[in-house]
């Protein structure tokens, strides 16, 4: 990981975001958010846009619900709300250019939803048992700070090339494949890859994030996606698909803005298809 300084100049940021529900599930329980905020105000950003890190720090996330009925697709929802409301409150922090404190900011995140769906599940019967995944991004000038707890990733992309998975993958499964007991193609078919040690809500006690920091300059990308992304893709394929650059298509005089979120879910779930599949992918330049 490089190290920039505290004192990094703003950068520009492009995103783009893609939800599918593939063609097994009849709901789709995962969620996305793209938010920009400071010290005053928080705006929802639409799944397709572009902002400089002059003036506001920035937030992404994914997540994936479980649950019966309904009861997924509402604690994914409730995840990225909270975020709306936790996040913005620290901006001056990252303000001031305090990296003591921001773990720990990104760790009570975590805790307040974990208790807010504890709350929800254990007050409304059809949501006993509520809980969900969550992979958040916190970019300032010069640095990603990141949180994660389940089974969703986030992925780094250096303009240099190689794909690193920054996150872990809260599974048995993923610790055998971390510690090189099986490849890539085996972790894919293990009939336990689904099964988690962590996630938010549900009957888990406490919560415990993986939380980190990774610096990045102009010509790096970020990935998040929930699990359903790496099931119809490996990951060479997904760098692959990331360095691809489509160019954009005129439409009644008017450009098209080009959305590789959208390309690498449509691409996932052609080739599987098996659970809700969604992709957010933040371009720096």
């Amino acid at each position: 990981m490089k190290h920039p300084s505290v004192s990094a100049p703003p950068v520009s940021l492009r995103w783009s975001a893609w939800t599918d529900r593939g063609k097994v599930r009849t709901n789709n329980e995962d969620s996305f958010l793209a938010l920009q905020f400071d010290a005053r105000e928080v705006r929802r950003l639409g799944r397709v846009g572009n902002a400089t890190t002059t003036n506001a720090d920035f937030a992404f996330a994914v997540s994936d619900g479980m649950g019966g009925a309904m009861a997924g697709e509402f604690a994914s929802r409730i995840a990225v709300e909270k975020i709306t409301t936790l996040l913005p409150r620290s901006f001056h922090q990252s303000a001031r250019g305090l990296d003591a404190g921001v773990n720990d900011v990104l760790a009570e995140v975590f805790d307040q939803i974990h208790r807010a769906l504890l709350y929800v599940g254990e007050s409304y019967e059809e949501c006993a048992g509520m809980a969900t995944t969550l992979s958040l991004c916190w970019l300032t000038p010069g640095w990603l700070y990141f949180g994660h707890i389940g089974d969703s990733r986030i992925y780094y992309l250096p303009k240099g090339g190689g794909l690193k998975q920054v996150t872990h993958d809260d599974t048995h499964v993923g610790w055998l494949y971390r510690n090189g007991q099986i490849n890539e193609r085996e972790a894919r078919t293990h009939p336990r890859r689904n099964v988690l040690q962590k996630a938010l809500g549900g009957g888990n006690q406490f919560v415990d994030p993986q939380v980190g920091a990774v610096g990045y300059e102009p010509g790096d990308a970020f990935l998040l996606c929930t699990d359903g992304l790496v099931g119809g893709l490996f990951d060479q394929q997904l760098e692959e698909m990331l360095r691809v650059k489509k160019a954009k298509k005129a439409k009644a005089a008017k450009a098209i803005e080009d959305n590789p979120a959208q390309r690498l879910v449509e691409e996932s779930v052609k080739n599987d298809g098996r659970d809700n599949t969604t992709a957010l992918v933040i371009q720096v330049s």
